[in-house]
């Protein structure tokens, strides 16, 4: 059989970091130091090609529940940890915010919901529950769908990569149990599928900023580089599975790691050693709302629906029919969507909820408000009637706080969707 032949990188001195082969067998090659940086050969099997390679674990990433002391690690950096175990601050957010836009930080998301889905029905089951097109998917590529009432309102935003045996979606914290519950609603007698929420098993870190692709060469990680959206590709470390995404909740850049809570220490700690800045959930929320990503609770609620999101790059119009599909197809058809979300650069902080207004008229609500960079200025997100603003007006939010619409990174993205495209 033919075979392709690689450069291997180990993550950490005495530290195995290797592809799985097809079988999910770990091959264990090991070096001594970081500064050696010595290379070793590794062999996969001849059924892949190097583009897309996708080695799925045959249990695909559930494993049973392991003693989590990455919160021990974190801890002794000066990390201050919530009750509920979210890590919050490395009181470096001003430094982390700055590293995001010119450098690079490091993320721990394990907070976020992680639902698995199983069955041989699994792929036209959130075919048919969510906005993206999943039937046109294959194993080894991911996308963002969004899961919403049968009126097209918002519930979330989720991230999934396509396995071998399942699919696994990325949520937020909020709705991870309600998204749980109500997908195993709707799974019918004869469904071949089974819903397993793998938050507390696994572990999930996130990279951001330019120089993540600089990171993930330093691990012998480049082959990800360039790849498209949602790629992802299964490895192990010291014989512990981790899977390397393209993407990290926020933006289309940089990457997202799934892993074991086993492997999480030794994966953070690696990290940090190649420069990137720690960031906490605190600088994190600050980060969603600077690069315009909505959140359940705040922008995503049963008053606002899908396209009035601006969720464009989640939303298929040429799959069949889908929870929220028709209410989606009469407001395209009869250009019904009233409102867009927009960011607004704020000179005073505003109260979240504060009417928008123009000219003493209401024309929008605020939904998020962080402080500025360095504390100059305030920030915020607002549903803003469609045709009242452009970018660069002013408006004033809640009694007498001028504000001026902005682009933000998320939203700008966000392409609208013709009948022709596949996706």
């Amino acid at each position: 059989m033919a075979s392709i032949t690689g450069d291997l990188l180990l993550l950490n001195p005495w530290r195995s970091f290797s592809y799985l082969d097809q079988n999910g067998a770990f091959p264990c090659i090991q070096t001594k130091t970081k500064e050696h940086k010595q290379k070793h050969k590794f062999t996969l099997s001849s059924k892949t090609t190097r583009k897309g390679v996708v080695l799925a674990l045959p249990f695909d990433l559930s494993p049973p529940p392991i003693d989590h002391d990455l919160l021990d690690i974190v801890a002794t950096e000066g990390a201050k940890v919530s009750d509920d175990g979210i890590v919050e601050t490395f009181d470096n957010d001003d430094q982390a915010f700055d590293a995001a836009d010119n450098g690079v930080v490091v993320a721990d998301l394990s907070h976020f919901g992680r639902i698995r889905v199983s069955g041989e029905d699994r792929i036209q089951f959130l075919h048919n529950q969510t906005t993206a097109n999943f039937e046109c998917l294959h194993e080894g590529q991911g996308c963002d769908t969004v899961f919403v009432t049968p009126t097209a309102r918002t519930i979330d935003i989720a991230h999934a990569w396509i396995m071998k045996n399942a699919v696994l979606l990325v949520v937020s914290p909020v709705t991870s149990r309600s998204i749980s519950e109500m997908l195993n609603k709707y799974i019918f007698f004869n469904d071949k599928v089974e819903i397993q929420d793998i938050t507390k098993q696994t572990c999930f870190f996130v990279l951001v900023g330019p120089k993540s692709n600089q990171i993930m060469e330093e691990l012998n990680l480049g082959d990800l580089v360039g790849q498209p959206y949602g790629t992802h590709q299964h490895f192990s470390v010291n014989g512990m599975p981790i899977t390397v995404g393209v993407g990290n909740v926020i933006s289309e850049k940089g990457f997202s790691l799934l892993m074991s809570p086993a492997a999480a220490g030794s994966v953070w700690k690696t990290i940090l050693s190649q420069g990137a800045i720690p960031m906490g959930s605190n600088a994190w929320e600050k980060l969603r709302i600077f690069q315009g990503r909505p959140a359940p609770q705040k922008e995503l609620t049963n008053e606002y629906n899908v396209l009035e999101a601006g969720l464009w790059n989640s939303i298929s119009l040429n799959k069949g029919c889908y929870k929220g599909q028709e209410t989606v197809a009469r407001l395209i058809t009869y250009d019904g969507v009233k409102q867009r979300l927009w960011a607004i650069r704020l000179s005073a902080p505003a109260e979240v909820g504060s009417l928008i207004t123009i000219d003493g008229k209401k024309v929008g609500k605020l939904t998020s408000c962080t402080s500025g960079r360095k504390e100059n200025g305030y920030f915020g997100l607002g549903y803003i009637k469609r045709q009242t603003v452009s970018e660069g007006d002013t408006v004033i939010v809640g009694d007498a706080v001028p504000g001026t619409v902005v682009e933000v990174p998320f939203l700008a993205g966000q392409r609208s969707p013709t009948r022709s495209s596949s996706s």
